[in-house]
């Protein structure tokens, strides 16, 4: 299933460092450098003529009770038409790096909050699911628990009729050194960003 962009609609990217991008915080219309510029730019390429707005309110660290006290000023208050979020990885890596987990059952929670909010402002949902490329037994061992929180966007994909991304399996179909597409396990090189847009690319077309 795709989301179908309105004729000159706005499209809302949220999410932690991996949507941030060191987006310039003083720019309101800055993309960052990552996907979201990306994938705003191929559509933009590819459909000038729809003259859609993209948005990019990432933020680096946040986890998605940050998303929860953040979403009436950086989503609802800009009516965004399409809203697409990545979250959950640092949901993950904080159990490991600061012993602050966040659990399957909470992670649901403050995710299904934002979502049942935006879905009474009536817009179309993208979800991208949060992943690691592991480059390491260390981060490997992180799939206990980002596992779980997979699952969760999966459902709640289904729960809301909202477009889902699937990249958590993304990186490892291709037959390459997976420092191609990370230089941390989290955060990715340009290369990996230039996939992941692809891929957000092939679930969202502009409205006739």
């Amino acid at each position: 299933m795709t989301v179908q962009v309105p004729h000159g609609g706005r499209v809302l990217f949220i999410g932690d460092s991996i949507t941030d991008t060191g987006r310039d915080r003083s720019c309101d219309s800055d993309l960052g450098t990552g996907y979201a510029m990306m994938a705003g730019a191929w559509f933009t390429a590819r459909h000038p003529e729809h003259r859609a707005t993209f948005l990019n309110r990432g933020i680096s660290g946040d986890r998605v009770r940050d998303l929860r006290a953040r979403w009436e000023t950086d989503c609802l208050a800009l009516a965004p038409q399409v809203v697409s979020v990545l979250i959950g990885i640092n949901d993950t890596w904080r159990r490991y790096s600061e012993n602050d987990p966040t659990s399957a059952d909470d992670f649901a929670r403050d995710y299904r909050q934002i979502l049942e909010s935006t879905r009474r402002l009536g817009a179309r949902l993208v979800l991208i699911e949060p992943f690691v490329i592991p480059l390491d037994d260390a981060k490997r061992a992180w799939r206990e628990d980002l596992d779980a929180k997979v699952d969760v966007v999966r459902q709640l994909a289904t729960e809301f009729d909202a477009t889902l991304v699937a990249v958590d399996e993304l990186f490892q179909a291709a037959d390459v050194d997976d420092r191609v597409w990370t230089s941390d396990g989290v955060h990715l090189t340009p290369f990996g960003h230039a996939l992941l847009a692809q891929q957000w690319l092939r679930a969202v077309t502009p409205a006739a």
